[in-house]
């Protein structure tokens, strides 16, 4: 291990280590002496808006004051419905302060799935933002029961304004006496799951994890009152609301807000606003990656740059081009009982536990079928656990201990999804392990990579086929912008046949393309069907979405969208009509 791993590793033990010492400070609370500390030093900065560190305590302290004037109380729930801004943060502060439950809402849902966000967490009131008021309305016909709505902001909504209530309330420190104060233990957000093989699951969070993941972050990141951020990912989700602005805030640091990331202006900011740090996640690095040069791209002042999912073939020409002095890659879910960190900056890894980490970071690799997602158990009824190389599914064993966030799993909202994600009997009676629901390997070093998401691998021709090794193979041909692989029933055949939806530019040469994606895959993993579409769908959180994609597969009735099936006695896509379609349903067609 390297010298700057090992000092990561250690300035992030050494923060998160008395925070179960202090069950009453949560990180509302510590705001409040932030506020004192830091006083006019900028802590929120957006084109819109900004808010100092003692504007951003007092503004919490009336969010909280108006919360209470409600009635509102510990284990109640409110919605967040917002863009990203300086007054989210204060919002959630606010509330959470006071006991109540914040659910931080995605601002893409509309309609049906949006009701269904909200009904899932059964909020008291909700808070809409004035840009996103249309949305609600969308949705508010179709909710289960009835919720009192505020505006934040001016518009169109005759919905009463939360903003103009606050005018009144004073921003001054609570008493003792005004409320009840949640602990460490309580609940203070629920997170969505970003939702890509389905409905999106709330995910508790409480002020502990909270707590945790600011310092953890603060640590690995070595944060200072010199540092300034810049953040772009949407702020309900938990990297971009919460590790992103609490990495630096409890240092005394800035935090740069955008409302949505643009590789138009990505360089210009950084450089304009003299960031020393962004967070990137998914495929926001490639993304700048293929824009065009910049003059501002390595004008810049970073000093490092912390996320996950940056592909192995993107790290190298990224870090080159644009001059990033480090990276630090991890990987982790918003729900998960474990993470990994890439310390030692090993390129396409995702993170390496320490050795005498591995006792707080029980983390295994095991077995899996790969159609069923079911575990492969021995004879006595245990899992097996993989040997170094060969993909498993990531587990991570669940503890009962407060030394730490690794090894909890605060669980979901809805009772059923928690228990679906909680393998007992694992490797002795009675153990209890976390499940991912992602397959990683593990090398001889003992660095893990992911490989995919359980469910999105398949099986043709007798072999796993791995999506995002396909998509990772496809997305270096000429002309795909983007990709995005999944496997398809063929009737008559055994297995799914893997299918691509590529985004293209507009030179692209699909016959170039089959050459080209012949060389990289092995025959069993090459796409037999490509669709190309406008672009491809994408969670907020940049990840591709497929499953209707999948749902859809190659019947050309189902989309506009162009379609090709691989010919193999031409040796070359073709068309896929409604004539093809019908004689590769009939079996007419060798594939």
């Amino acid at each position: 291990m390297s010298s700057r791993a090992l000092s990561a590793w250690t300035r992030a033990l050494a923060l998160t280590t008395p925070i179960a010492q202090h069950p009453q400070l949560t990180l509302p609370v510590l705001i409040d002496r932030l506020g004192e500390r830091f006083g006019p030093v900028p802590a929120l900065l957006s084109p819109q808006a900004s808010l100092s560190y003692r504007a951003l305590a007092q503004q919490s302290r009336r969010y909280a004051r108006w919360g209470l004037s409600l009635g509102l109380k510990r284990g109640d729930v409110v919605g967040l419905l917002m863009s990203n801004c300086p007054a989210y943060l204060a919002i959630w502060l606010g509330l959470t302060r006071i006991g109540v439950t914040v659910a931080l809402l995605n601002t893409h849902l509309t309609g049906e799935r949006l009701a269904y966000a909200i009904d899932l967490v059964l909020p008291r009131h909700l808070i809409c933002g004035a840009s996103l008021s249309a949305q609600l309305e969308s949705a508010r016909p179709r909710l289960a029961r009835g919720v009192d709505c505020w505006i934040h902001g001016a518009g169109e909504s005759a919905l009463p304004r939360l903003d103009l209530a606050l005018g009144s309330l004073a921003d001054t420190p609570l008493g003792d006496g005004d409320y009840a104060p949640p602990s460490l233990t309580d609940r203070a957000l629920c997170i969505y799951t970003s939702g890509t093989t389905g409905l999106p699951k709330a995910a508790n969070i409480s002020h502990f994890r909270v707590m945790q993941w600011c310092h953890w972050f603060a640590g690995l990141m070595d944060t200072s009152a010199h540092d300034r951020i810049y953040d772009c990912l949407p702020m309900y989700h938990s990297i971009g609301g919460v590790v992103a602005p609490g990495a630096v805030l409890v240092s005394g640091g800035t935090v740069v807000l955008r409302e949505r990331f643009s590789s138009t202006v990505f360089w210009q900011d950084i450089a304009h606003e003299r960031c020393t740090l962004f967070q990137y996640i998914g495929e926001l690095c490639r993304y700048l990656l293929q824009a065009p040069p910049q003059s501002d791209e390595t004008r810049h002042h970073l000093r490092l740059c912390c996320g996950n999912g940056l592909r192995a073939e993107v790290w190298e020409p990224f870090q080159r081009r644009f001059r990033i002095p480090h990276i630090l890659e991890y990987y982790a879910s918003t729900e998960g009982s474990f993470s990994l960190y890439n310390c030692d900056e090993r390129v396409g890894a995702i993170g390496r536990i320490p050795a005498y980490l591995s006792h707080r970071m029980p983390i295994a690799l095991i077995a899996v079928d790969r159609d069923t997602g079911v575990p492969i158990r021995d004879a006595s009824g245990r899992c097996r656990r993989c040997a170094p190389d060969e993909t498993g599914e990531a587990i991570g064993q669940l503890l009962d201990s407060d030394g730490g966030d690794d090894g909890r799993f605060e669980g979901y909202v809805d009772a059923r999804a928690t228990r679906q994600k909680i393998l007992c009997d694992v490797f002795s009676a009675g153990d209890r392990w976390y499940r991912s629901g992602d397959l990683l390997r593990q090398d001889p070093q003992g660095y893990f990579y992911f490989v995919d998401r359980l469910g999105d691998a398949f099986r043709w021709k007798g072999e796993n086929v791995s999506s995002t090794e396909v998509a990772d193979s496809l997305v270096s041909c000429d002309g795909v912008r983007d990709a995005v692989a999944y496997g398809v029933v063929v009737p008559g055949a055994e297995g799914r046949a893997c299918m691509a939806a590529l985004s293209v530019a507009a030179d692209f040469d699909l016959q170039l393309f089959r050459r080209q994606s012949s060389a990289r895959l092995p025959a069993y993993a090459r796409p037999l069907f490509v669709r190309i579409v406008p672009e491809l769908e994408l969670t907020a959180t940049f990840k591709l979405t497929r499953q209707r994609l999948a749902l859809e597969g190659f019947d050309p009735a189902r989309t506009s969208d162009q379609l090709y099936w691989s010919d193999g006695t031409q040796q070359a896509y073709v068309r896929l009509d409604a004539t093809l379609y019908r004689r590769l349903l009939a079996g007419e067609l060798r594939v």
